[in-house]
This record gives C-alpha cells, sequence and structure tokens, in this order.
C-alpha cells in the first residue's frame, strides 16, 4: 500500500512515484492535492521555495513525468531575458501539441504577443481537456526582468481563459517577490532540508549490486558522519560517496578485514575522507585524478593539487608580508626578540615560559597583531631593504580582499588597524617553499 495516496492515479503507478522520490511524500502528496484530477482547473500559480538541493527540481520533474502531465520545463538562468523566456515556453508547446509535428521559432517581443501565440498552441483538444503546467525553475530570475512579468505569470490562467497552472522554483522565500504595487498572491509550499537520517537513506540506495547494502549503508554511515556539519547538499555527498568507496573497500578486497569489521575498515579510510573535506565543493582536481592518488602509495602530506591555495600566484612582496603575519599571530610577542634579532642577548627562562611552552599555538589559534608589528617582522625576513610604501600597504589590503588575512576590531580604532592570518601551516609552507 503506497503512502501516497489519490484516486485519480492507479495504484502502482503511485507506488513507482513513491519510490523515486524518497522522503519527500508529504510534499508530493500536498502537490497531488492542489493538482487535482487531470481535466480539473487547479491552482493558477505554485510558489515552492527551499534551499540548494532541497529535491524542488527533482520532485517536480519525476512527478509531472512519472503521471504523464502536460508540462513545459524552463530554466531561468538559461533563458535570461524575457523574450528568451517566452519563446522557449511557446517552442515547448509546440512539441506537446499532438497536431504539431516539427517547432518553427515564434518571434515574441512582450507579453501580450505570448498570450496571444499561448491561445493557438493550446488550441488542440488533448491540451484543452487537462491541466497544462509551465515550470519555471530558478524563478528568482524573474526579478531581473521587466516588471509585468512575474505578475503576469501569477495570472496567466486568468489573461489566457485556459487550464494552465505556473509553478515557481527557486531558493529564496515568496516575501522577496512580492512586487510592491502588489500581484496575486500564489499557494506557497516549502521544501524542508534532508535530514541527517534522510540522507542516510537516500544515499545508501544506490549501493552497488557486488556488496550487500548493510555494508554500504554502512560506508554511508562514516560518510555523513565526517561531512555533515560541513555538507548537506545531496549532490555533493553523492559525488563523495561514489569517489571514496574503492578506498573504503581496499581491505576487503585485498582480504585483510571482512565487511563486518568496521574498525579496520574505518581506520584505512578516515585519513583519505578527512583529506576530501578540505576540497568539498572546489572540484580543484578531477575525479580521475583523485582516484590515481587514492592508490599512491605515498605520505597524504606529498599529495599534490587538493587546495587551490598551493597553487595561487601571489605578487613577490605579498608573500613576505603573509610569512610575516603567519609568524606574528602564532609566536608569542615576547619571543620577537630571539627569533628576528641577530644579537638579542641572553633570555632568561621563565616558570611561565616553561609552563606554556608545552602547548602548541597552533591549537590555540592565530591571533590578532598591530600593523606595526607585522612591518618590524617584514624587515626582518627580507634580505634587502625594504621602504614603507603605499604599494607594500596596498598589498596588505590585498590579502584582506583575498581573506588570507583578515582584520580584527573596527576600523576606526584609534592605535592603528589589528590584523590575523587566517591560512593554515601548509599553506604557508607552500608559499615559503
Amino acid at each position: 500500500m503506497p503512502n501516497i495516496e489519490y484516486p485519480a492515479y492507479p495504484a502502482d503507478t503511485l507506488l513507482q512515484l513513491e519510490s523515486l522520490v524518497p522522503c519527500r511524500e508529504s510534499q508530493v502528496s500536498t502537490l497531488l492535492s492542489i493538482f487535482g484530477e487531470r481535466h480539473q482547473f487547479s491552482f493558477p500559480s505554485i510558489f515552492i521555495y527551499g534551499h540548494t538541493s532541497s529535491g524542488k527540481t527533482y520532485v517536480m520533474q519525476t512527478l509531472l513525468n512519472t503521471l504523464k502531465l502536460p508540462h513545459v520545463f524552463v530554466n531561468c538562468v538559461e533563458h535570461f531575458t524575457s523574450r528568451l523566456l517566452l519563446e522557449e515556453i511557446l517552442i515547448q508547446l509546440q512539441k506537446c501539441s499532438a497536431e504539431t509535428e516539427q517547432t518553427s521559432h515564434v518571434s515574441c517581443d512582450n507579453f501580450n504577443d505570448f498570450v496571444r501565440f499561448f491561445k493557438q498552441s493550446v488550441a488542440n483538444k488533448e491540451l484543452q481537456d487537462q491541466t497544462l503546467y509551465i515550470v519555471l525553475d530558478r524563478a528568482e530570475q524573474l526579478r531581473e526582468m521587466e516588471a509585468n512579468i512575474l505578475p503576469a505569470f501569477l495570472r496567466l490562467q486568468e489573461l489566457t481563459d485556459r487550464n494552465v497552472t505556473v509553478v515557481l522554483l527557486s531558493e529564496i522565500v515568496w516575501e522577496l517577490f512580492r512586487p510592491n504595487a502588489g500581484c496575486f498572491e500564489p499557494f506557497t509550499l516549502y521544501f524542508p532540508d534532508y535530514s541527517i537520517g534522510h540522507l542516510q537513506k537516500i544515499l545508501s540506495q544506490n549501493h552497488p549490486s557486488e556488496y550487500s547494502g548493510d555494508f554500504y549503508a554502512a560506508y554511508i554511515n562514516i560518510l555523513l558522519g565526517v561531512f555533515y556539519m560541513v555538507c548537506r547538499d545531496l549532490k555533493e555527498l553523492q559525488h563523495l560517496a561514489m569517489l571514496n568507496f574503492s578506498k573504503y573497500c581496499e581491505p576487503v578486497v585485498r582480504g585483510e578485514a571482512n565487511e563486518r569489521d568496521t574498525r579496520k575498515l574505518w581506520k584505512n579510510i578516515e585519513p583519505h575522507l578527512k583529506k576530501a573535506m578540505q576540497t568539498v565543493y572546489l572540484r580543484e582536481i578531477s575525479s580521475t585524478q583523485w582516484k590515481r592518488l587514492q592508490h599512491d602509495e605515498g605520505e597524504l602530506g606529498q599529495l599534490k593539487g587538493l587546495s587551490a591555495h598551493t597553487h595561487v600566484e601571489l605578487p613577490y612582496y605579498s608573500k613576505f608580508l603573509l610569512i610575516a603575519a603567519y609568524l606574528a599571530s602564532y609566536n608569542p610577542v615576547r619571543t620577537d626578540k630571539r627569533f628576528f634579532l641577530k644579537h638579542h642577548g641572553k633570555i632568561r627562562k621563565t616558570n611561565f615560559m616553561k609552563k606554556h611552552e608545552k602547548t602548541s599555538n597552533h591549537l590555540l589559534g592565530p591571533k590578532p597583531f598591530p600593523l606595526d608589528r607585522l612591518l618590524a617582522i617584514l624587515y626582518s625576513i627580507v634580505d634587502k631593504r625594504v621602504a614603507p610604501t603605499a604599494n607594500i600597504f596596498s598589498q596588505i589590503t590585498s590579502l584582506v580582499t583575498l581573506q588570507l588575512l583578515s582584520i580584527v576590531g573596527h576600523n576606526d580604532q584609534l592605535d592603528g588597524p589589528r590584523y590575523k592570518c587566517t591560512v593554515s601551516l601548509d599553506f604557508i609552507r607552500a608559499v615559503a617553499r
């Protein structure tokens, strides 16, 4: 018995639909209730919103295709002007019409022309007897078009006097769409983010046939334990699951462990997952390169190309400024004399220093430092004399813009700006090398 029930559609079709859209049964049931039966007039406009990868586009496409409802699906980013958008809708309408064998380009300059051509396109009996759905994906782009486009789409059923429903898919809320002059209010439907349980269920469905479902589910559980706090994008998690699964299976393939030895499997995959976490979303190397690096027997610290920062090109003095900023952030002020002066004299070790030298400053995080200290360290680590020109100060500003340095406190401080270095030790080693 399917969780999605609606008397107008066969039970086996709804069962198939339920298997294709896991964890979205509530939203699909709501949409079916709004759509009604094929020949019934539906709500004029529906606004569906939610964060990235919450299933809005996929659910709508799957729902319309599985139930074989006549529809037009247009991405507003690809068709970024009103003319491109209206013409694309008319072209797809021609494909929906059984009477039109081949499509022809229609020039549509304004919404009045669109309404006229729209009535001609849906004149055949097949489209008149059932609701036509126009789905506008990435609908937030409509706000950049003419002021009449959005209100006209919301009232398209009234303007054309046809059985048509416009569905807007967006990542932002309706309040940011509503024109100041007012407009017809659509039915709003929210798609919440997938919970960790939903992600576990969805990702576990794609397990390879040569391994058991429990084995792959355990792998997904480990993957989500590492990545869930930094990434909840379903597409990105699917990519990461596919990319790292071969490494997870290595002890089983070599016969060193069986599918139930979770501890051994975790120890094998842990360093690779942590390395992959540094490049989530970045796609800095291809999947083929990543797999080749995984099979390399070298140390993980020697892997090349895993961070865009190691390849960043900086001006000559910007590199020294960044190194000086790192030294100022992670070394106490009292050590500057010992590290950067040739004749610093004898430094007496106090009990305070002995107590705190055991704690690594890298664990405590970067500390803020004034501009004067940064320049003093810069002068000591550069071989030749550096004049404090506008060029040097502009490069400090550029490092802040690149988010390699960050300003601490307010800009109106009387004692001058204070900075903090935001890069890692590996990055500084690459720059220094």
